[in-house]
């Protein structure tokens, strides 16, 4: 059976990889890539935060009855990563490798914390609490596609 834990760990790694490629691509100066991976990026990004913020954190609110708990934390973390996102995006539209690197730097950093928490404590307790209705959290989550457009 696979599970919320399972299935959001395999999302964050892609969207690893993704990034990874981005920043090859702008150390070397392959611009037009780095441009591709931008919006494979961000689109990748958007979707992982509507599967948390639009059907598994209600869930998981839904069934624990508490809306103000590790997922306020983890929405707040999105959304200071969407920021970062903007100006990853705006350091690459300037050609400015020295900026992006810092930028990307800062956000793995804030991606790798924030993986950490919902790899370790929030999937585990959503694979717990959303016991009954995991596979029905887990299709509607698999439904979503990525977006293309950078807009994050």
């Amino acid at each position: 059976m696979n599970t919320i834990t399972e299935h959001m760990s395999t999302d964050h790694k892609q969207c690893d990889d993704i990034f990874a490629a981005l920043e090859t691509d702008v150390t070397e100066g392959r611009w037009e890539a780095a441009e591709r991976a931008m919006r494979e990026f961000a689109g990748a990004m958007r979707t992982h935060f509507a599967m948390e913020e639009e059907i598994l954190f209600p869930a998981f609110e839904a069934a624990t009855g508490n809306s103000m708990g590790p997922t306020v934390v983890m929405r707040s973390e999105h959304v200071q990563m969407r920021e970062i996102l903007k100006e990853l995006d705006d350091a690459l539209a300037q050609r400015a490798p020295a900026d992006f690197a810092g930028i990307a730097d800062t956000l793995n950093i804030m991606l790798q914390q924030h993986n950490m928490k919902e790899e370790g404590i929030l999937y585990p307790m959503t694979d717990r609490v959303l016991a009954n209705t995991r596979e029905e959290v887990l299709d509607a989550m698999s439904k979503l596609a990525p977006c293309a457009e950078i807009n994050p």
